[in-house]
């Protein structure tokens, strides 16, 4: 590994990881892929927001285990919903729904997709979007960790089988909240690299926290950007807070310099 001698040296690193890996190739092999197949290019107000929404929803509950898996069992939820998630989850009839029955990622199955679908209705049909309820929410609070809270409470408010509620990680309880926060660091940023879709643009990118998992955790813990031993809140909070003092605006673009040196084993760090 490249030897860190000042933080100077350290910002320089992060720096390069992140141009190496927040461009459009990282986009085929990753989750975010899913919700790229409604995103146009170039236009400021997206035609199919919703569907991007609730494709990058979908992709990030699942983006556990193998990428290639992932990606791929993502692609096959948008497939069961007629490639029209958003008119699919508003419309479906009670067969439509019992339609994704046969739905299995790990463990996710049927039933739980079948849930999600009906809770996405409810906060359409009450926040008008999911970007309606985060900006609100942030809006009043001025803090994401309430609205990852609260949105956690409002989506499980309609019936559902208990195990439904291991898939979206509670803050309240402790949990690193990596996929949730995967899916608002999509939503939000904005930096016209071609990755992140930055829809909801009455957050700031400095609202944002890591989402962290364990090649960022491992990569981080390397540079010594994280002392904690467990990836949890706590560790999203100490990994962010040091993020923040190399760019406050937009401390979340290192994910980017430390997923992707994880995911890549790129422990030389140079070049």
């Amino acid at each position: 590994m490249a030897t860190i001698t000042s933080s100077c040296d350290l910002g320089e690193l992060l720096e390069r990881l992140h141009d190496r890996y927040n461009t459009p190739a990282f986009v085929a092999g990753d989750p975010v892929s899913v919700p790229h197949r409604f995103f146009v290019p170039g236009v400021a107000v997206q035609p199919r927001r919703c569907d991007i929404e609730i494709a990058g929803f979908l992709a990030a509950t699942i983006a556990w285990g193998n990428r290639k898996a992932i990606v791929k069992n993502a692609g096959r939820m948008i497939d069961l919903l007629g490639d029209e998630p958003y008119c699919f989850v508003m419309n479906a009839s009670p067969q439509e729904l019992d339609s994704v029955s046969g739905f299995v990622h790990r463990t996710f199955n049927g039933g739980d997709f079948r849930s999600f679908l009906l809770s996405l209705r409810r906060i359409y049909s009450e926040f008008g979007s999911m970007g309606g309820f985060f900006e609100g929410e942030y809006a009043r609070t001025g803090d994401i960790r309430s609205a990852i809270a609260r949105f956690r409470s409002e989506f499980f408010v309609p019936p559902h089988a208990a195990r439904c509620e291991k898939h979206l990680s509670s803050i309240e309880r402790g949990a690193a909240c990596k996929r949730t926060n995967m899916f608002l660091r999509w939503m939000i940023r904005r930096d016209g690299r071609g990755v992140d879709f930055g829809l909801w643009q009455a957050i700031p990118a400095s609202a944002l926290y890591l989402p962290l998992d364990v090649h960022s955790a491992a990569t981080a813990r390397s540079l010594g950007l994280l002392q904690r031993r467990q990836n949890d809140w706590r560790a999203v909070e100490e990994v962010t807070a040091r993020l923040r003092g190399f760019d406050p605006a937009d401390p979340v673009r290192f994910d980017f310099a430390l997923f992707g040196a994880g995911i890549a084993g790129d422990m030389k760090l140079q070049g």
